[in-house]
């Protein structure tokens, strides 16, 4: 069943719920205990304080392994928000703000207010400066616009990379800063 696109966790079998005649035990040290009645499997997961679960259903006898059903729930949920934690980091996005070497205040700070609110959100921010025609001859002043956007936002943010001429374009990245 899927409720607003999360699949519900797919439960497993245990104790009781177990319907095969025969299973391969395997202890809760990893260790093989052989072919067992499931009458006798019962019995040692109890005798040893946890739970029989079903492993692998399809195999012949069926696995089952004797565990704390609970404890694993709990680690396999933590797995899994931990694998999201690391895809989300993974799939940052990068926003372009492009700027001119004679930009008016009120543009730049309007770029700079959208660039704060972005990287406030944890993503990254690339800043381009293009240069026209004979502003090549003066590449200080867009490397100065570049350092004054990187100073502005200096609360909120690290440079991933310094300004850096490519082509007609000089280009720089900013991300997050990183919470303590």
């Amino acid at each position: 069943m899927e409720v607003l696109g999360i699949a519900k966790e797919k439960e497993m079998f245990i104790n009781e719920q177990i319907r095969a005649k025969e299973v391969m035990v395997i202890g809760p040290g990893g260790e093989q205990l052989g072919t067992k009645n499931i009458k006798d499997a019962l019995t040692l997961s109890n005798y040893a304080g946890f739970d029989l679960v079903l492993i692998n259903p399809s195999s012949n006898p069926p696995v089952c392994k004797i565990m704390d059903y609970n404890k694993f729930k709990y680690e396999n949920k933590k797995r899994q928000k931990e694998n999201m934690k690391k895809q989300r980091e993974a799939n940052l996005e990068m926003k372009e703000y492009r700027l001119s070497v004679n930009i008016d205040i009120h543009d730049f700070n309007t770029r700079l207010n959208n660039a704060k609110r972005y990287l406030e959100k944890g993503h990254k921010v690339k800043v381009s400066l293009h240069f026209i025609g004979r502003e090549m001859a003066h590449q200080e002043l867009g490397k100065d616009v570049l350092i004054r956007f990187k100073d502005a936002l200096s609360d909120v943010s690290c440079v991933e990379q310094n300004p850096k001429l490519d082509g007609r374009y000089m280009i720089m990245i900013l991300i997050p800063k990183k919470e303590k």
